[in-house]
């Protein structure tokens, strides 16, 4: 009985390498295993990013093809192999450390390798045997690692980041739901952890929603730029071993074949190494991250206590808070949305840094800005599922704890103060802060202050519309200053 040899040896030009027999990658995969056992993570934990490399090099091998430079029986081949790679099949044979040397060499290499030796497969001939399909000539033919790794990052951006955005539209639908539900709950409004004035738990959830949903469309438009990509430009952008026409034809191919509006860079030199669109989609989400965390903070805030802080809303409880404080429940969600958070904020500054190091005519950093924002993106969607599905869907409110604390406060003062002034208003909130009595009892002894206009001041009706003066306290102010007498 025969038994299979558990691995083949291939060379490369730096000699001899063994490699599993059953492994579709080559000699340069192999080394890049070796060679950076850095975090554990593959680049196989992103399948947007092998899809998009199977995008581009389904691209390459029609617009060489067009121009004759590729025989069309080969082309032929290596489109089969990235359709099925495209289609989620082969990650398993991507499993090169998101960190590496070489500024991405050797993903480019471990895609090139994947789609030679499973052609070879499928025309029937020995892994290895590269005199009928070969990972550089045919495979890589007309393009660098310079042109098609930044192309793909592009596009494996591109695929990701409309799942951020359909979560983002979630959760913001979500706030205005809660909104809408609490528009007649009215509390303290609070600036620098201070009281403030009276507003409606409705506006507080729904300006969530708002600051949220300017952010679906920023991504969308900044998202815009990464449009423009280098492919065609090879090693530094003068597109050197390529067909004049290759370019135009490599893009128009991978424009049909992902639906994207990609463009051309206007200089591809300069494409080649700029890595500015990167940190400015980095940036974004940053700024998402930022909002997030804070709406976190300030839900953690309004959920405080029970006893011992606002109160005003409660999160859903989901596990005991301690293993040693019976009944603690912690807002466990929240508190993980602030970590990710702190995470992509960090991983900005990463991104910074590497879009800073590069030299020259390449940035070889961007292994790890792909890494970065690829992660981020990643991290920041699930986060905001989980944010909306086991928390926000979830909340419920406390009026009678949320009117406690505006009664408590000096708050409405300042809604009084177009009608009674501000000399009169502060005199009322100093006598409702050292008497410690709702300002209701306190106004109850001004009779020349009606029980209309207290009734204006914290109608829920009244907080959600423009303010206004009714006829009926006109009747009851002075004519020369519109104050009540």
């Amino acid at each position: 009985m025969d038994i299979m040899p558990m691995e083949r040896v291939e060379k490369d030009p730096l000699g001899p390498v063994a490699i599993p027999a059953k492994a579709y990658y080559g000699p340069q995969t192999a080394r890049g295993i070796a060679n950076f056992p850095v975090s554990g993570i593959a680049i196989n934990h992103f399948p947007n990013f092998i899809k998009s490399l199977a995008y581009v090099k389904m691209a390459a091998a029609r617009a060489n093809a067009r121009l004759g430079e590729l025989e069309q029986r080969k082309a032929d081949i290596i489109c089969q192999v990235c359709a099925e790679i495209a289609d989620g099949q082969h990650l398993q044979e991507f499993p090169l450390d998101v960190f590496q040397g070489g500024a991405g060499t050797s993903t480019n290499m471990n895609i090139n390798e994947v789609i030679a030796n499973r052609g070879l497969d499928l025309m029937g001939l020995p892994r290895g045997q590269y005199g009928s399909l070969h990972p550089n000539d045919d495979v890589n033919l007309s393009q660098s690692t310079n042109d098609v790794y930044p192309t793909a990052i592009r596009l494996a951006i591109l695929l990701s980041y409309r799942q951020l955005q359909d979560a983002i539209t979630q959760l913001s639908d979500e706030f205005e739901n809660k909104g809408a539900l609490f528009s007649d709950v009215i509390k303290l409004g609070r600036t620098q952890l201070q009281d403030a004035v009276p507003m409606t738990l409705g506006q507080e959830l729904q300006a969530f929603a708002a600051t949220l949903r300017e952010d679906v469309d920023r991504l969308g438009e900044i998202a815009s730029i990464l449009h423009e990509i280098n492919l065609g430009g090879t090693a530094i952008g003068t597109g050197i071993n390529t067909n004049p026409e290759y370019q135009a034809a490599a893009v128009a191919e991978l424009r049909s074949i992902c639906g994207l509006p990609l463009i051309p860079a206007k200089n591809l030199i300069e494409a080649c190494w700029d890595t500015g669109a990167f940190v400015l989609f980095s940036g974004m989400l940053k700024r998402t991250a930022t909002k997030l965390s804070k709406i976190c903070n300030d839900l953690r805030l309004l959920s405080s206590g029970p006893r011992g802080g606002l109160n005003e809303i409660n999160l859903p409880p989901l596990q005991p808070g301690s293993s040693i404080m019976p009944g603690k429940v912690n807002p466990v969600v929240p508190e993980v949305v602030n970590q990710v958070a702190f995470q992509i904020i960090g991983y900005d500054v990463t991104i910074t840094l590497a879009a800073e190091a590069g030299q020259l005519q390449l940035n070889v950093m961007e292994p790890v800005i792909a890494y970065n924002i690829l992660h981020a993106l990643y991290l920041l969607t699930n986060a905001v599922d989980l944010l909306r599905v086991k928390c926000i869907a979830g909340i419920t409110a406390n009026p009678d704890v949320c009117r406690k604390h505006l009664d408590a406060s000096a708050a409405i003062a300042t809604a009084l103060t177009p009608a009674i002034g501000y000399e009169r208003a502060a005199e009322l909130a100093k006598e409702v802060l050292a008497s410690g009595k709702p300002i209701q009892e306190v106004i109850a002894g001004n009779p020349d202050i009606s029980e209309f206009l207290i009734s204006e001041v914290i109608d829920p009706q009244r907080l959600t519309r423009p303010a206004h003066r009714s006829g009926s306290a006109e009747a009851g102010k002075d004519q020369e200053s519109g104050r009540i007498k």
